[in-house]
């Protein structure tokens, strides 16, 4: 009954993902997408934020990825779905132009019904930003995650194995989230969207091109620099 459940609700968050993707989206959808992720920004990493990212780990994130609304549903066992942006630093300590992505797979742990929870994953080595700029890979497979320590002052050592440090902001109550599993791909609607043409997820995030001309795409690369300088100067 638990493998059956999963399957179920995968397939549906499938689907539902295989849609988003084939649909063509509005460019002021990924726009939004684009403002949500930067405000999640700026509310996970601030001071007072009560799961704050540790400084330790915004200095040396090589990635940071944001999903504002990942979808999960279930009993025990169960799906999830989400879309978001992601950038890298560069070899000059610049952040590249953001890059839209998709995260759907299967859930596990004490799960009753439908959740909503904004998402940021922080990728930490190299092998983890390879994978990620490959634009599809699955979590645990090709790298591995952990959820991230919290708290400004915290010390990353305890998920340094972890090529991803997941960080969660939860809309209600839901149990048990973990990546394992997960397979990210790059949202080819939505950079077409933003970008006006097809552009591989390799060249957006080794800074191959150049951030739209959008005020929302320019205000998450933005926020994720402040995160990272205010850390810095720490």
């Amino acid at each position: 009954m638990k493998v059956l459940g999963a399957m179920i609700a995968l397939l549906a968050l499938s689907c539902f993902g295989w849609a988003q993707n084939n649909n063509s989206k509005d460019h002021s959808a990924v726009n939004k997408e684009l403002s949500n992720a930067t405000d999640i920004i700026h509310e996970m990493t601030g001071p007072n934020a009560n799961a704050g990212i540790p400084e330790s780990v915004l200095q040396n994130a090589k990635c940071v990825a944001v999903i504002p609304n990942l979808i999960q549903a279930g009993f025990i066992v169960g799906g999830r779905h989400g879309d978001g942006v992601a950038t890298c630093r560069t070899s000059g300590n610049q952040w590249t132009p953001p890059a839209p992505f998709s995260l759907t797979g299967a859930s596990w742990g004490a799960q009753i019904g439908g959740q909503s929870i904004d998402l940021i994953m922080m990728v930490m080595n190299q092998k983890g930003m390879q994978a990620l700029m490959s634009g599809h890979f699955k979590v645990g497979a090709e790298v591995s995650g952990a959820a991230g320590p919290v708290g400004r002052q915290a010390s990353a050592s305890g998920g340094w194995k972890a090529g991803i440090l997941t960080y969660s902001r939860t809309k209600g109550v839901y149990a048990g989230v973990t990546l394992k599993g997960a397979e990210l791909q790059q949202d080819d609607s939505a950079t077409k969207a933003l970008y006006g043409r097809d552009v591989k997820f390799s060249q957006i995030l080794n800074g191959k091109v150049s951030t739209p001309a959008d005020a929302q795409a320019h205000d998450f690369v933005a926020a994720v620099e402040r995160a990272e300088q205010t850390a810095m100067a720490h």
